[in-house]
Order: C-alpha cells, then sequence, then structure tokens
C-alpha cells in the first residue's frame, strides 16, 4: 500500500477516540447464566465466542495431567475459544490430546509465522495433526508486523494463497490474522476480506500509546470478529525484573484482582468478542473467575482510567 493512501485511510478512523466507551450494540451479546460466561459475537460470522479466550501457551511444558486439569476447568467455565501455535513451544502436543474430547464443541484457532505459501501449507498440516482435528475454525497469519510481510503474504506464491486453498478443501472455516502494528494490521483488513483480527486493545496503548483506535475502527467498519490481546497487561518489564514467577510472559502483567478487573473491563467495554489472557494458567483462572464482575465501564470510570494510563509506560505506541 502506498503511504499516501494508509494515511489517509488511518485519518479517517480517527474520532474512534471520541466513541469510547464504544457502542456494544455493534455486537451481540449472550449473558452469562449458570455460571457459565457471556459469549460474544464474532463479526459477521454469526459465531458466539466466549468473552475470554484460552491462549494455548498457558499448556506450553505443562504435564499432560496438568494440560487437561486447566482445558477442563476451562470448558466447566463455558470457555469455548481455544487459539494457539506453533510458536508456544510444545503447546499443540500438549493441547491436542487435553481439548480431544470437547473438540466438537468448542471454537479452535491456530496460526502461522510463515510468510509464503509452500510454508504456511507445510505448517498448516502439522498443526493439524499435532492438535488431533481436521479443521480449524479459524486460521490466522500470526504476528505481522511489517508492510513487508503484507506484501509477501499477498504475492503471487504468499501465504494467502495457502489459506485460501485450505478453506476450498475444508481445512479452515474462517480466514484471520494477528498483528503488532498499526500499519500492517490496516494494510491487511484493506487488502483482503478477513473473519477477524486479533490485536492489542489495553488501557495504556490506546490512552497513552495511540495504538488500537484506528485498528478498531476499520476492523468494526468491516464487521470483522475483533480478539483483544493484552487487556491483561501493565507494560513493560521494569530492567531487572524478576520475571521467574511469569516466564510466559514477555510483558509485565497486571496483578492482584482489581488492577486485572480493570484491564478486562476496559479491553470488552470495546465492541470486540473476546480477550485472550496471558500465558499463566493462574492468571486465566483469575480472569475466568471473576467474569460475572467484568460490566463495561462507566464514563467516570474511563476518565479515571485514562489519568491512570498517563502514569504507564505502554508496550506499543503509534506515531501516525
Amino acid at each position: 500500500m502506498k503511504r499516501r493512501e494508509f494515511i489517509s485511510k488511518t485519518a479517517l478512523a480517527a474520532p474512534v477516540f471520541s466513541l469510547f466507551p464504544a457502542d456494544l450494540s455493534f455486537i451481540s451479546r449472550e449473558p452469562a447464566s449458570l455460571g457459565k460466561i457471556e459469549k460474544r459475537s464474532l463479526g459477521k460470522t454469526g459465531v458466539m465466542l466466549s468473552m475470554i479466550g484460552f491462549g494455548g501457551i498457558i499448556v506450553k511444558d505443562a504435564t499432560p495431567e496438568d494440560a487437561a486439569s486447566i482445558v477442563k476447568f476451562a470448558i466447566d467455565a463455558g470457555i469455548n475459544h481455544f487459539d494457539v501455535a506453533p510458536s508456544y513451544g510444545d503447546a499443540e502436543i500438549k493441547l491436542g490430546p487435553a481439548l480431544e474430547p470437547y473438540r466438537k464443541g468448542v471454537f479452535l484457532s491456530c496460526k502461522t509465522t510463515k510468510r509464503t505459501k509452500d510454508d504456511a501449507r507445510k505448517e498448516l498440516e502439522q498443526s493439524l495433526k499435532n492438535l488431533r482435528t481436521d479443521h480449524f475454525d479459524l486460521y490466522q497469519l500470526h504476528a505481522v508486523t511489517t508492510l513487508d510481510e503484507v506484501k509477501t503474504i499477498f504475492a503471487p506464491g504468499g501465504a494467502l494463497e495457502t489459506f485460501k486453498e485450505a478453506q476450498k478443501e475444508g481445512k479452515i472455516k474462517y480466514i484471520g490474522f494477528s498483528a503488532h502494528s498499526v500499519e500492517a494490521a490496516m494494510a491487511l483488513m484493506n487488502g483482503f476480506d478477513f473473519d477477524s483480527i486479533m490485536f492489542p486493545f489495553n488501557f495504556a496503548t490506546w490512552n497513552v500509546g495511540n495504538f488500537g483506535p484506528q485498528v478498531l475502527e476499520l476492523a468494526r467498519q468491516k464487521q470483522m470478529g475483533i480478539i483483544a490481546l493484552k487487556a491483561m497487561a501493565k507494560g513493560p518489564w521494569p530492567q531487572n525484573a524478576d520475571r521467574s514467577k511469569y516466564p510466559k510472559c514477555w510483558y509485565e502483567p497486571l496483578l492482584g484482582e482489581e488492577d486485572i478487573r480493570m484491564g478486562l473491563r476496559f479491553t470488552l467495554s470495546h465492541p470486540v468478542t473476546n480477550a485472550i489472557t496471558p500465558g499463566e494458567a493462574e492468571l486465566f483462572k483469575i480472569a475466568v473467575n471473576m467474569h460475572e464482575n467484568l460490566n463495561p465501564l462507566s464514563k467516570k470510570e474511563v476518565a479515571e482510567i485514562k489519568l491512570r494510563a498517563a502514569n504507564q509506560t505502554p508496550l506499543f505506541k503509534y506515531s501516525g
């Protein structure tokens, strides 16, 4: 995409700042009932997913017994969205057997960091084997960051060709992507009719980093499913911080129920389908157990969070 075109399209999304708290009428919602978590629509697909998603990295390096236990905990709470990727160590191998008894009743999404057709095909087929399934409900380009990556993906022989072919073969139902830059996310959305986007929507990156509003607005306009990352992130790890308790978090997570609730409520006050928690089982359980207290923010609380965010260092910034 030409820079002038990109800037023009990004600028059109700027008014979203004034729309928060966003109107949740843009999504369909099934209220929590009988201890089960609220479900929300995945864009125009019509699929309803639990508003908290299970990040497969949770079972990385877990014993088979621990993997089975945390998956059962999730299922019992009404979690029906499980997301994983080959780059999460042995997570696919651990999640496959643990999820197998419940496979027909859940929405399974997977991702690939490969950008060419042949490499993406190879990784797709291996992931299907690892997860003991014949298809993925959603398959995503993983962590797209640069415009060069986008160009490769869309070019002849690019990864998107594998996605389209696999969809025709029934190995992929829906096509999506995750991105870690505004530029890549906007270019992807403007280049193909994706079903979903996975992107960081966080109280600090939104309010301090100018990172997220323009992406959310374009995704909403395109009626995409919006899967939120980093809702429970505080910011970058401080220098010399002890990371041993949360080795799967490359960022410093929010800790304590009050802070975690604040982070989740900020993100879920937007018209997103759900929020994927950090890759630590302890933090996932805390988020799930507070699901009945994740109501949308009031205007007063929005103002309070803006003040709080002003004292944080955001994980991502956008200067466009």
